[in-house]
Parts: C-alpha cells; structure tokens; sequence
C-alpha cells in the first residue's frame, strides 16, 4: 500500500528450447531413456561437483536415479523458487509453459514434482515439491535442442539419425551396453546445452537476512509510476543488488503486485505493460524483476494489502500463498498465521491483508486479539512478520508523525506477548526503525516499504509520534530514511547490525538490534 500524509547448495533448474508436446506415458522406452540419462548425468554431476566440496558417490550415479528427463519431456520455465512453508518446510515452485512438471532429483535421487495449479486462461502451470530436509543438492532439468526430438515409439534408427544430426556423433545401436553409451555421452559431452538456474537451498542457521517489501510498479488511476525508468522504478536494480550480497535468507514484507489498471495511452512509461490478477501481470510485477534475487537464497513470503481479495489475492494464494490451492474455492481473506523455525531464531509469519488502519473493523478485533495471543506459546526470540504496522508513522499536518492502524491496536490492548522481542513489516513506503516505551510492552518496530512503489513522505524523526484511536502507545525515539532500498541484517555476538541499502547497494546507514533496542547512530 501507498499511504499519504498532509553456497550454498544450488538446485538447477534446466529449460528446453524444443521438444515433444505430447503427454508422457507411464513407463519411457529404454532408448530415449538411456539417451536421457548420457545427456542428463555429466550436467548434474558437474553441478553437484561445482557446488559442493565432497566428491559425487558412484554407488548412486543408476540409470534410474540419474533419468533426470526424458528427451520426450515438454515445457519451458519461466520462473522457479524455494519458499518456506508452515513449520519450516521448503517447497521448490516452478511456473511452466506446457503441461508437464519438471523432473526434480534430491541428492542425485529422484523425488516427487506435483502440479500445485493447473493452467488456465490467466495462469501457466504451477508445479512443487517439498525438499527433504538434509538435502545437499536438487535438480530441476530440461536439456535444450537444436532440434526436435524423436516422438515417443520412434524407430532406433530415427533417434540414430536425430543423434547424429544433433551432436555429429552416431549414436550407439539399441542392443548397445551402458559402455557404449557412456562413451557416446562422453563424446558428446561438450556439444550438449543446458540452460541452468541456480535455486538455492537453506543454510541452517541463517545469518545475513535480506528484507524489502512494496516492490511493484504503481499503474492506478492518476498514480502512474515510469515503469521503464530505473529512477522511478528501481525494483530490478534493488534485486540485482541485494542478490550480490549473497544472502542466507530473504523475508518480502507484502505487495508485489502494483499494476491494477491498463496503462493510460497518454502515459508513455507503461505502454504495453499487462495489468490485473494474471500471470504476465505476475511475470512483469514480481517475477522477472525479482529473478536474480529468487536465485539467491529461499524466501518467506508476506501477504499484503495488495494481495488482498479484493485485489490479486487470487493469484497470490496461488503462486505465493502457504497452504494448498484449491481453483475452486474462494479466496480466502486472511490466513492464520504460521512459524518458521530456524536456528536461533523464530519467524512467525502474520496474515494482516484485511486489517484496515482508517476504521476499527469489529469482527476482525477478536480474530486479530487471538492470534496476538497465541504467541505467548512460540519460543524466544520470536520476529513478527506482518504487512501492514500496528504503530507506523507518516508525515500528518505540519510535518508532525502520525499514524497507527485502528483494527490491530484494538486487538492488542495488552501489549505483545514477550516472545516477539521485534516487528518487521513494510506497507509505509520508506525506512522506519522505532522504539516504543518499556511500559508499553511493545518490541521495537523494522519497516521496510522501500522496495520500488512510490514512496511516502515521513519525518526524519519520529519520536512523539501521534496515533490515530485509542493507542496507548508512545515512541521513545525513532527515524525514517527516505529513498529506495533494502534492508540486510547481520548476526553478530551482540545482536544483529541492519544495513540500510539504497538501489545501488550502497550502505546509506547502518543500525544494530540488541538488547532489545534499535539504534542507527548518525544525524536524526
């Protein structure tokens, strides 16, 4: 929301340019099978041998544990990512042209890809797998043709002469041993292509944390952002960045999708530009921009405003959403919210889509007062993941901080439960770190709303900042920076130091969290 005041480990993922079409029966033929498998292996194993530092075991390098696609296979990728789910379970999401999921493979063993959405008149296919824990290396692969392959059923002789006219080299007859097509793999070796996508896999006690959020390009009514300027867009460049930087983990604090209407034929810096709930819409707003970022380290996903039901909420629980997708259910207005554990450090992950800050929604109050007071249970220390702010500020008449969201104050009439010692949401379209007086047993407050939307206007200083309704609550003493950018946070054996990022990667101000408190030494 725009608001206004007065290694690790790689899984590859492999797409194909060419290929057949057709629906995969249930079991391949040996030929097509084995030219899979001389194709496949020498990719996979170089990647493993690339990204890790113990050597390959032959004892799992089989014709079937090695099959990591057929020649026959369909689909391009057009986008592919490693999120967390509910309880600290990671899934591998992959959006693909055609009908088929891509083969994925767990330590050079194959697993289990599934389509999550089917395709439809807005989406493309969307395909996931869970990974297990302790896996040190994935896969996700499609080989790239000059041209096309051999139909399923085809004669020996047709994948001969497709052999030879794709690589130059003759391919070994049908009742060839594994030795013949090994050394046909390993003569064609260099003439083979894969287009490779590194997706990464957790570090089990992450220390560098990226966060940024309110990253789309704003096309709603009169707010029209140049979504083809870098100045006035800088998503893409704040991705290329932060990905530079090589983090263990990103946290996007909600909206992604910012193109609600068709672009204006007076305005030319959207010309062309998709719009509403649909894939390419996605694909512009988030996908494409976010690529080198989504390659760099797994995600947890916040809901936002924009992500509403009202809005693209629909595609959201698609793509992005926590739990199972079913196409013909409603969309759902709010989830209950869920933990990602981690070592040392507990995420909870808090659905706020649909709290308004202008009006006190009464039916929401309760449901919010239960879930604040269910983290009484979760361990220390607990971050509160959460979009919109409970005590956020903007610049109110004559500069002065107001703010405040009505519908969760309400809820939280005691305070938050001591497990949370910090809360980290976007939804202000700036930097803001706050600290909240001790009496109000509130933790200090991160907001990272900087991604790529316009941005608002905040005091520097924050301190006394007003609340609209009947908060208790008071800031002892706080700063907003304005401009775009990130966020990455550092463990230390104090706390953890808070970099603030602009678009170019550059450190514009750093600030610490420990003992409780947020501080960003320099001018205020």
């Amino acid at each position: 929301m725009r608001l206004r005041g007065g290694t690790k480990s790689g899984i590859i993922a492999v797409s194909r340019s060419a290929g057949h079409t057709g629906t995969m029966p249930t079991r391949r033929p040996l030929l097509p099978l084995l030219v899979s498998v001389c194709l496949a292996v020498p990719a996979i194993a170089a990647a493993h041998k690339h990204t890790h530092a113990h050597p390959v075991s032959d004892a799992v390098v089989t014709v079937e544990t090695l099959a990591a696609t057929s020649l026959a296979e369909d689909g391009t990728l057009r986008a592919s990512w490693v999120q967390y789910a509910p309880h600290g379970e990671l899934e591998i999401r992959a959006v693909v042209d055609g009908s088929v999921c891509p083969a994925v493979y767990f330590d050079l063993r194959e697993g289990s890809m599934q389509r999550r959405a089917a395709a439809d008149a807005q989406f493309k296919v969307l395909c996931t797998a869970l990974i297990p824990a302790g896996t040190q290396q994935a896969a996700l692969a499609f080989p790239i043709f000059h041209t096309r392959p051999p139909e399923i059923g085809a004669s020996p002789q047709a994948w001969q002469a497709w052999g030879l006219s794709e690589y130059g080299v003759a391919m070994p007859g049908p009742e060839a041993g594994h030795e013949a097509w090994l050394d046909w793999a390993a003569a064609v070796q260099d003439k083979r292509k894969f287009h490779v996508v590194p997706v990464p896999l957790p570090v089990s006690d992450p220390r560098r944390i990226l966060v940024l959020g309110d990253t789309g390009c704003r096309i709603k009514g009169k707010e029209l952002q140049d979504c083809s300027d870098p100045a006035k867009w800088p998503f893409p460049q704040i991705a290329a960045e932060a990905a530079r930087l090589r983090p263990d983990l990103v946290i996007h604090v909600g909206d992604y999708l910012y193109r609600e209407n068709a672009c204006p034929p007076a305005f030319a810096g959207c010309t062309g530009t998709p719009w509403g709930d649909n894939w390419p819409t996605w694909d512009a707003d988030f996908f494409t921009p976010a690529k080198p970022l989504l390659a760099a380290a797994p995600w947890v996903i916040v809901r936002g405003n924009h992500e509403d039901c009202r809005r693209s909420g629909s595609g959201w629980l698609r793509l992005l959403g926590p739990l199972p997708y079913d196409p013909g259910a409603p969309c759902i207005p709010h989830l209950t919210p869920y933990s990602v554990p981690l070592a040392g450090l507990n995420l909870v992950v808090m659905d706020d889509a649909d709290a308004p800050e202008m009006d006190v929604v009464p039916d929401l109050v309760p449901v919010y007062r239960d879930e604040f007071a269910t983290l009484a249970n979760q361990p220390s220390p607990t971050w509160l993941l959460m979009h919109r702010p409970i005590w956020g500020a903007i610049s109110g008449p004559l500069g002065v901080p107001v703010g405040g969201n009505k519908t969760l104050a309400a809820a939280v009439s005691d305070g938050i439960p001591s497990p949370v010692t910090l809360l980290v949401s976007g939804h202000i379209h700036t930097f803001e770190a706050i600290n909240y007086r001790s009496s109000d047993h509130v933790p200090p407050q991160l907001i990272a709303g900087f991604g790529g939307d316009l941005l608002d206007e905040t005091p520097e200083n924050l301190k006394g900042a007003i609340f609209q309704g009947d908060s208790h609550v008071g800031v002892t003493d706080g700063l907003s920076i304005g401009g775009f950018g990130f966020l990455l946070m550092t463990r230390t054996d104090q706390g953890w130091t808070i970099d603030v990022h602009d678009v170019h990667g550059r450190i514009e101000r750093q600030c610490s969290f420990a003992a409780g408190r947020l501080d960003c030494p320099g001018k205020n």
